[in-house]
């Protein structure tokens, strides 16, 4: 059925499952260190790292999913989610402006990561605990969390086939071909992205990567389809006397 195929290009059910096993471990893991460095009244665990755990585990090439805005994100959301709460009496406006404000500040810091959004809204409509915490929340256990859950992540892909963090690697040696035949070149991709007025979760880079290596492919299979039909052509001549 249609609705059950993956979402996600590239995604395969090994990789799921290990990124499931991965996250399982992984949040177990971060409640069992984060416990001892928390106060007796709040949680050793934060809701929104069960997001990042997915981000981190089941697409680390995603830009959302890279270290900086998964601790960045997290902290920095949370930080501003305390001072809505501190600086607006009604709770309900609060957790918009939080939620909001933690949107904006995350893009213009360049760690922008869902869960930050679910960390901020933490902020203002959790228990009283929290809100006693006041800024501390922002670290520990929230700031804590999400370091303990990227070092988890390093060692996990270290030890797998993804890098985390994740680099783009544009391998011009193996594409040159497509583009010399087709003329593709890094400004059509400003172009078409400029016209689709439409943000994807993936990098730049890793787009562009992606269009080449397409294009590569186009050219060797049309290389030898013609090579093929060549030799077709010369299997079916008459031979010469």
């Amino acid at each position: 059925m249609p609705f059950f195929k993956p979402l996600l290009a590239g995604a395969t059910l090994p990789d799921r499952l290990i990124g499931s096993i991965a996250a399982l471990i992984a949040i177990a893991l971060t409640i069992y260190m984060t416990f001892p460095l928390v106060a007796a009244d709040l949680p050793a665990i934060v809701a929104p790292l069960g997001a990042s755990a997915v981000l981190v585990f089941a697409v680390p090439a995603s830009p959302l999913a890279q270290p900086w805005p998964v601790i960045g994100g997290n902290v920095i959301s949370t930080l501003f989610g305390v001072a809505a709460w501190n600086v607006i009496p009604d709770a309900t406006l609060a957790a918009g402006v939080a939620v909001g404000g933690a949107i904006l500040i995350m893009s213009l810091l360049r760690c922008l990561h869902p869960p930050g959004g679910a960390a901020a809204l933490t902020a203002v409509i959790g228990a009283p605990d929290i809100h006693a915490a006041s800024y501390a929340f922002a670290i520990t256990p929230v700031g804590i969390n999400s370091l303990i859950l990227v070092g988890l992540g390093l060692v996990f892909h270290r030890m797998g086939r993804h890098s985390y963090p994740h680099l783009s690697t544009l391998a011009h040696n193996t594409v040159t071909t497509a583009q010399a035949t087709i003329g593709f070149a890094s400004e059509d991709i400003d172009a078409a992205l400029a016209d689709m007025h439409e943000t994807f979760d993936i990098s730049r880079d890793d787009l562009e990567t992606l269009f080449l290596r397409a294009e590569f492919h186009a050219v060797s299979r049309h290389t030898n389809v013609a090579e093929i039909n060549d030799q077709n052509k010369r299997n079916r001549q008459p031979p010469k006397r």
